[in-house]
């Protein structure tokens, strides 16, 4: 558990600087940034101010209001804002379920409500409970709303799962979610070693667990950071971002690939698994020497590539 931070303001995400002004030193509440302060832990009423680029996901919108509420001290300041189309237009609604009167407004296609956290709030911890992690069954994992495919199976990581070998040696998996891909490759006794990398703070925290395995080193980092060392490896796995922040960036994969090619061995391998729309083929073929389409269905592809 971390502490709650020293200083008296805090931010969550990264909120358009034209549409909010957050406090220097302000300490950074998201999950999606690793280093970050955990939200969950922060003492009720132990915040002067919050300022918050709202998660689109309703659960998950919910969930983070609800703990910055409880953050604040009564009358402590939170500014959530959120485009539109991605949750801006009911913040407001929202607001006022927890019994706040959000001042609103909106600007370059965002919504931006101001509140003063009132001296009595609605319970909260329904709404937290219902963001909280849980074990759901139809997984048989652990899981928490906002992870990505956070309560079912994700068809293009089901594709490469029917297609993925036996791997051996040390390896690594780029995005490794909740630990679904890990979990198979760790099946086969070959392998001696992989490291589960993930941006997300809470899909880390459920792979730990729901791999339990001593053969796993399990990380919450950005794989675009070149603090992320990793070198000679035999294998990598895959199902990359095509996303960031809601919006599609094809460049997310494509660094990605890069970044496998530069932690393999010669020799070494990649499976990746990907949307059959995105244009992977031309990095592979530029990053590896052999690049070979293993299986198309559903709108995925799946994709062995040799260094």
């Amino acid at each position: 558990m971390m502490p709650s931070p020293t200083v008296p303001d805090a931010v969550y995400g990264s909120p358009p600087a034209e549409l909010a002004d957050v406090s220097a030193g302000a300490a950074q509440l998201s999950p999606l940034i690793p280093g970050s302060v955990r939200l969950e832990d922060i003492a009720e009423g132990s915040l002067e101010s919050v300022t918050m680029l709202a998660p689109a996901g309703t659960i998950e919108r919910r969930y983070a209001l609800s703990l910055s509420l409880r953050a604040l001290r009564p009358g402590g300041r939170l500014r959530a804002l959120a485009p539109k189309d991605k949750g801006g237009a009911r913040l407001g609604r929202e607001l006022k379920e927890f019994g706040c009167e959000p001042a609103e407004t909106a600007k370059r296609h965002h919504r931006i409500c101001d509140v003063a956290r009132p001296a009595a709030i609605i319970d909260l911890d329904e709404v937290i409970q219902e963001g909280a992690p849980r074990h759901i069954d139809n997984l048989a994992l652990c899981t928490q709303p906002g992870v990505f495919s956070w309560d079912r199976l994700d068809p293009g990581t089901a594709l490469l799962l029917a297609n993925l070998p036996a791997l051996s040696g040390r390896g690594a998996d780029f995005g490794c979610g909740i630990g679904i891909l890990a979990r198979a490759v760790l099946a086969s006794q070959g392998v001696t070693g992989l490291t589960l990398i993930d941006i997300d703070r809470r899909a880390v925290e459920m792979a730990r667990r729901n791999v339990g395995d001593p053969r796993a080193d399990i990380r919450w980092a950005d794989i675009r950071s070149t603090d992320v060392t990793l070198e000679r490896l035999d294998f990598v796995v895959m199902n990359p971002p095509f996303h960031d922040g809601g919006i599609e960036d094809r460049f997310l994969g494509e660094v990605f690939i890069r970044r496998a090619a530069e932690t393999l061995r010669p020799g070494g391998t990649l499976w990746l698994t990907a949307n059959a729309h995105l244009p992977y083929e031309a990095p592979l073929k530029a990053a590896f020497k052999a690049v070979t389409l293993k299986a198309s269905a559903g709108g995925y592809k799946i994709y062995e590539a040799r260094k």
